[in-house]
Parts: C-alpha cells; sequence; structure tokens
C-alpha cells in the first residue's frame, strides 16, 4: 500500500505539514535564483488552475502543456491533476521549427485544451498556424489566472488507476508516442527511485534534465515524494557552461543528481583545473546515470578528474 492515494493527495499533505518548505528553486541562467515554489504555494497555484479548468468542464479531457523553461510547467501540471484533466506535456515549440511534432502530439493524444504562458501563447499565435486541431484547442495562459480562485477548488474523484498524464517520445525516429501514465505507477515509481537512491526528507536535487520529460518523474517528483528540496535549471545553461551544474551541487550540498553519459563527458571536457578547485562535491552521494549507454570510461575519467573536488567514485548509480 502506498502512503498517498493519489499525487494530489500527496501535495496536498506536503502543504499541509510543510508549508513553507521551499519545494523548488529554479536558476534561470544556472547561476541566478529567479524563481521560488513552496510547496503551500505550489498547492494553491494547482487550486487555482485547477477552478479554471473546472468552470470548463475540463474534467477528462486532455491538456497539452506549453511551457518555457522554468517553475510554471510544475504548477500547470499539478494543476490538470487537481482537475482531473490529463497533463500532455511537452516542449515548446522554438522560432523557425516546425510544428509537426506538437500537431502529431495534439492528434494522437485528442487534447482539447492547451494550458502556457501568455508570452508563450502570444508567440505561437504569431505563428498563424492553420492546422485545424491546433486551432481548435482552448488556450489558457496559467499566468493570468488570479490565486483568489483557488478557494473555490472542488476536489476531484481521483484513484490510483486515474490516468494522470501522457508521456510522448522525442518523435526523432518518426512520429511521437504516447505512453498513458496513471498515479498508481508515479507512485509505484517514485517509491523505487526513493528505495534505488536511499533519498530520505533531508536529501538535496539539482536537476538540469527537461520537465517536459526526463526531469519529471525522476526529477521534479521525487522532491515532493520524499518532502525535500529541489533545484532545477534549464538544459542549454547546462550544455552551454558544464561548471553551472557542479557549482549548483557544491552550492547546495546537492546529495542527489546525475544525466546522461554525455554530460559527465563533457564536463571532463569543459571544465579547467582553476574551475575545479573551487568545487566540493562532497555531499553528492547518488550520481544516476542513464537514458543512453554507460561508457566505464567516462565514469572512471569522471572519477579520477573530480577525486581532489571530493567527489566518491562509490555515488555512480547506474539506471
Amino acid at each position: 500500500a502506498y502512503q498517498f492515494s493519489t499525487l494530489v493527495d500527496l501535495l496536498s499533505v506536503r502543504a499541509q505539514n510543510q508549508p513553507d518548505l521551499v519545494a523548488y528553486t529554479f536558476l534561470q541562467d544556472g547561476e541566478t535564483e529567479s524563481a521560488q515554489l513552496s510547496y503551500k504555494e505550489l498547492d494553491q497555484q494547482a487550486r487555482a488552475i485547477a477552478v479554471q479548468l473546472q468552470s470548463m468542464n475540463a474534467a477528462g479531457s486532455r491538456a497539452l502543456l506549453l511551457y518555457p523553461n522554468g517553475l510554471e510547467i510544475i504548477a500547470a501540471f499539478f494543476g490538470c491533476l487537481y482537475a482531473s484533466v490529463v497533463a500532455v506535456p511537452a516542449y515548446p515549440p522554438r522560432p523557425n521549427q516546425s510544428l509537426s511534432r506538437l500537431q502529431a502530439i495534439v492528434d494522437d493524444s485528442q487534447a482539447t485544451f492547451a494550458l502556457t504562458t501568455k508570452a508563450m501563447l502570444d508567440f505561437i499565435r504569431s505563428r498563424r498556424v492553420d492546422n485545424s486541431e491546433f486551432s481548435s484547442l482552448k488556450w489558457i495562459a496559467t499566468d493570468n489566472i488570479t490565486l483568489d480562485l483557488a478557494c473555490d477548488w472542488h476536489v476531484p474523484n481521483l484513484t490510483l488507476e486515474t490516468l494522470a498524464f501522457l508521456q510522448y517520445t522525442s518523435g526523432s525516429t518518426g512520429r511521437p508516442k504516447g505512453v498513458m501514465v496513471s498515479h498508481g505507477n508515479i507512485l509505484h515509481n517514485t517509491e523505487l527511485i526513493k528505495k534505488s537512491f536511499a533519498h530520505t526528507f533531508n536529501s538535496q536535487v539539482v536537476s538540469w534534465l527537461p520537465v517536459h520529460d526526463m526531469g519529471l518523474i525522476g526529477g521534479a517528483l521525487q522532491p515532493l515524494y520524499i518532502g525535500a528540496g529541489m533545484v532545477l535549471m534549464p538544459a542549454l545553461a547546462f550544455i552551454q557552461k558544464p561548471i553551472r551544474w557542479l557549482k549548483a551541487i557544491t552550492r547546495y550540498q546537492t546529495t542527489t543528481s546525475g544525466g546522461p553519459n554525455f554530460a559527465y563527458d563533457l564536463c571532463c571536457r569543459k571544465i579547467t583545473e582553476e574551475q575545479r578547485s573551487k568545487l566540493d562535491l562532497s555531499s553528492w552521494e547518488v550520481a544516476y546515470t542513464g537514458a543512453e549507454p554507460i561508457r566505464a570510461e567516462t565514469l572512471e575519467l569522471f572519477a579520477r578528474t573530480f577525486a581532489d573536488c571530493g567527489f566518491n567514485v562509490k555515488a555512480f548509480h547506474p539506471c
């Protein structure tokens, strides 16, 4: 049996018992704190978004989530769950990028709503999309929703079997394929991660993995599950300057962080000896790696390169 009945129950309990704990901190450029959310604030934002959806009779429908890097997508994700709406996270379109992947997701998921920010909505509308699936979506700019709505929230009837969200593949080798993920699926997976990583409420997580896909369950939802805090940064901030990742681990005395094999390789190739001299990686207990082939020589090189920074080779955790 799970400690929580659904993800809505999970966040509600956190908001009640740890209201002021900072759940999420966002580093806009990988270094500067630009936004924070406590459990209470996340719960309030989710309720307000849910009331907007409930007022539009959205329960049971699917909603596309199109957000730039930041904490807005986390609030929108829970806003959907709080309204019994199936969330469909997707990468927002970039300038001059084809919308074919997004259109394929809208078509396959049968989404009827789309949640985003006002700025992103203006950008999407400026693209003058003529596709019928896209133009028929009911668009909601969640940063326009007043928090006063939160008090009108009606608790939905949810179970472990209730569908929570649809996870789509990148679509790089064909049409994006969706996987149906229930509340029970997520709670089961987060419990497995908690046990595998030996997480406690004292754990501290840093992640640059995109919340739109691989950074959701193992990233944004895991700290919530264990009642801990998390620091996020855009993937591009890490790729442009890999030192930002390890500086964040040093700054926040991080216990858990990781990424694919290429991330460790990038750190070895791009971080200078002078930069390494200012790092303290001794708090890093779980350095997970996966999502692509794991090369032993990469891990060995990283361990040697950052040994003087306090990195413990036993922290590596292939998954």
